[in-house]
């Protein structure tokens, strides 16, 4: 296996620390903590309703499989599902693209603050992991 750039290294490194402070928040909401404002759009706060309860633990699972994606470009991760990755890390490209697209347009001040620009960094993190070789 050859080794990933330094820069595809700290890419992964900071996308793996931002994706598990969201997965952590998408896992609390889920569990019933009282942060509905800070996410979809702030129209629940306090608890979400069940279903929305339900959508967090999804986007969790869809967070994990993006930062499996992301660790396994950077090279830190399943190494034989390196040249899989190549093809694979365009898609969390495109989907750091619209979740960062969201929450610059969330009604939510608070989800434009805290939100945004995590996603963005994410977006950068994963354009770094897509250019490298």
């Amino acid at each position: 296996m050859i080794d990933p750039p330094v820069s595809a290294y700290v890419a992964g490194i900071l996308a793996a620390v931002l994706l598990l402070f969201v997965m952590l928040f998408q896992f609390a909401l889920a569990c019933g903590a009282p942060w509905g404002n800070l996410a979809m759009g702030g129209k629940y706060p306090g608890k979400l309703p069940v279903q929305l309860r339900i959508a967090a633990l999804m986007q969790l699972c869809l967070l994990a499989c993006t930062g499996t994606i992301m660790l396994v470009r950077a090279g830190m991760f399943l190494p034989d599902y390196l040249a899989w990755s190549r093809t694979a890390i365009w898609a969390v490209v495109v989907f750091m693209l619209i979740s960062s697209i969201l929450n610059l347009l969330t009604p939510s001040k608070w989800e434009r603050r805290i939100w945004a620009p995590v996603a963005l960094l994410l977006l950068a993190c994963s354009i770094v992991l897509a250019c490298s070789t």
